[in-house]
């Protein structure tokens, strides 16, 4: 076995994945043609359920289910609580706290990273990175419908360089 594979690092894995909520299908195309701009502060408020499927190097795929509650305090920081089950692991809670920088910029904390995670916006696409434990990566893409109620997230954990996991995961707004 490769020495980043030891469990140790294989849960790590898995709690990253878990990045903003989860999904199973690739990224949506804008069909409108009006891509609306993907504001993190408006997507994350209320909320939002997520399931995916997680894909970790040599371990068959799991699914995921994420139930979030977000809400923008009177300092403009997002605060999204987390509630993540994992097929074959206990259910866990983490919060993500997520600052706009202006200019589609973010800027934030997660209780699963290791550091600072970073954010920028293209348009409909939220592009977020962090680093974990072990020394993984994360990389993170959201993609915003084109009526604004549902996100596809397509995560990245590489470990010195080489792809370990991959998440993809389907986040919808709750009424």
């Amino acid at each position: 076995m490769m020495p980043f594979l030891t469990s140790r690092p294989a849960v790590a894995i898995a709690f990253a994945v878990f990045v903003s909520a989860c999904a199973g299908a690739p990224p949506v195309a804008n069909t409108s043609g009006a891509a609306p701009r993907f504001v993190a502060e408006r997507f994350f408020a209320g909320r939002l359920d997520g399931v995916g499927t997680l894909k970790i190097v040599l371990h068959a795929p799991v699914t995921t289910h994420v139930i979030s509650i977000g809400r923008v305090g009177a300092d403009g920081i997002l605060l999204l609580d987390q509630h993540i089950e994992q097929q074959g692991k206990p259910a866990r809670d983490r919060q993500w706290r997520i600052r706009p920088l202006g200019n589609g910029r973010y800027k934030g904390t997660l209780t699963d990273a290791s550091g600072p995670v970073t954010g920028e916006v293209e348009g409909n696409r939220l592009h977020l990175g962090f680093s974990m434990k072990g020394g993984m990566c994360v990389d993170q893409w959201l993609r915003l419908s084109s009526d604004g109620q549902v996100a596809q997230n397509h995560l990245i954990v590489r470990k010195l360089g080489v792809t370990v996991a991959t998440l993809e995961e389907t986040i919808r707004k709750l009424p």
